[in-house]
């Protein structure tokens, strides 16, 4: 049975999770629960562990933002092929890590380095100017001729193109120095992907999760050894999406029913159901969640889908769209809406959003309640709140 310790992670200095992280992964020390310092320790009984693998290295909560945590069972193998095809497509490098480390996308970033024998630099409390100077400091820390890489959430990656101040300036140019700037955590909106490569930034989208060992589809294609497959594709080609690969995790900490429903062992191949919706050509095409799905008067409506069209409204600067309860249709779709800086929300925003909605969406999925907010409230991640939107109980009629 594995030794497993819980170890508080402190984000403004990470080398006793760095060095704890590295004796995990080369077996010379015990498995870990990160979490973050300051908070509750997560406690785990006997028989929990009598079940999880022996090559075991980390447990890692998911982030919970639609459904219940869950602790995901990382191997050593499983962490290091991850880290190992992330360089394969990206080149090894110096990281800067301006995420939660305890999440799986910072700890990740920590694998790679100590895969890769360099050290990352921490942000531990994200500013433009803390980047910029942070950013200084990856590229000095750098062995020569070395690429430099980054991993953001799409809030992040928003921050840096909003504004042209000096500020701004300055942290653009930061920007440009890294090879590589990973963005994920939640879906990166297509516009904001195009402002992001019109300024000269080299962003690569991610896709994955804890269960995946972090980003195992980089814009679009696999990284080597990771499968997809769409199950049950709709006419469309849509389908609840699975993944094989050696990233997977070993099931989940003392929940063996979820873990067999979950990761699921077809013909000798283990396969990870996730509750995400896509379509795969060879490119791998996100949706929507099964559990973010609108069924409004029996149509499905993908919020991802409403998003984008909202997103491309003139003074629009973010969205998020949720289920509020109709009486008549069941379900109705709200939209919770943060504009640009220098837009009101008054009568004509609204009527601007109900065309250009109206003009690439089919009728039923036209938002009909509308929001706007100052800050869309985020999960410890990054990624939109979708429940604690859904739980406002005061919006405005659209239409």
């Amino acid at each position: 049975m594995p030794e497993l310790v819980p170890f508080p992670v402190d984000r403004a200095d990470i080398t006793g999770y760095y060095e704890a992280l590295a004796a995990a992964l080369d077996g010379s020390g015990p498995a870990l629960a990160p979490y973050e310092a300051g908070t509750p320790e997560p406690e785990f009984d006997a028989a929990a562990l009598a079940a999880a693998p022996d090559d075991l290295a980390l447990v890692v909560a998911t982030s919970g933002s639609t459904g219940t945590p869950k602790r995901a069972m990382l191997t050593r193998g499983a962490l290091v092929a991850s880290a190992t095809a992330t360089h394969d497509r990206i080149g090894a490098g110096t990281w800067l890590l301006p995420l939660p480390p305890h999440h799986i996308a910072g700890t990740q970033v920590i694998v790679r380095s100590i895969v890769s024998g360099t050290t990352p630099t921490v942000l531990d409390d994200w500013s433009l100017e803390g980047f910029t100077k942070a950013t200084g400091l990856v590229a000095r820390n750098a062995p020569p001729f070395s690429p430099i890489h980054t991993s953001l959430v799409p809030t992040q990656l928003r921050d840096l193109l909003d504004g042209d101040d000096e500020t701004h300036t300055r942290a653009l140019a930061a920007a440009r120095r890294y090879r590589s700037i990973l963005v994920g955590g939640s879906a990166t909106p297509r516009a904001l992907l195009e402002r992001a490569r019109e300024a000269g930034l080299s962003v690569v989208t991610t896709y994955g999760s804890s269960e995946t060992s972090g980003g195992c589809v980089y814009d679009g294609t696999p990284l080597d050894g990771v499968g997809v497959r769409v199950i049950e594709p709709d006419d469309d080609g849509v389908g609840r999406i699975a993944l094989t690969g050696p990233t997977l995790a070993a099931g989940y900490l003392g929940d063996p029913e979820r873990s067999g429903a979950t990761f699921v062992d077809e013909a000798g191949t283990r396969h990870f159901l996730t509750d995400d919706l896509g379509s795969f050509d060879g490119t791998l095409a996100i949706t929507g969640r099964i559990d973010d799905v609108i069924t409004t008067g029996g149509y499905k409506v993908s919020p991802r889908v409403v998003e984008e069209a909202v997103q491309r409204v003139p003074g629009v600067r973010d969205a998020v769209v949720v289920a509020r309860p109709h009486e008549r249709w069941g379900q109705t779709v709200a939209v919770a809406i943060v504009t640009d800086a220098a837009v009101d929300a008054t009568e004509e925003l609204s009527e601007r959003l109900l065309i250009e909605c109206r003009r690439l969406l089919p009728p039923y999925a036209v938002p009909r309640l509308v929001r706007y907010e100052e800050a869309l409230p985020l999960t410890g991640v990054g990624k939109p709140d979708r429940a604690f939107v859904a739980r406002h109980d005061q919006w405005q009629n659209l239409r």
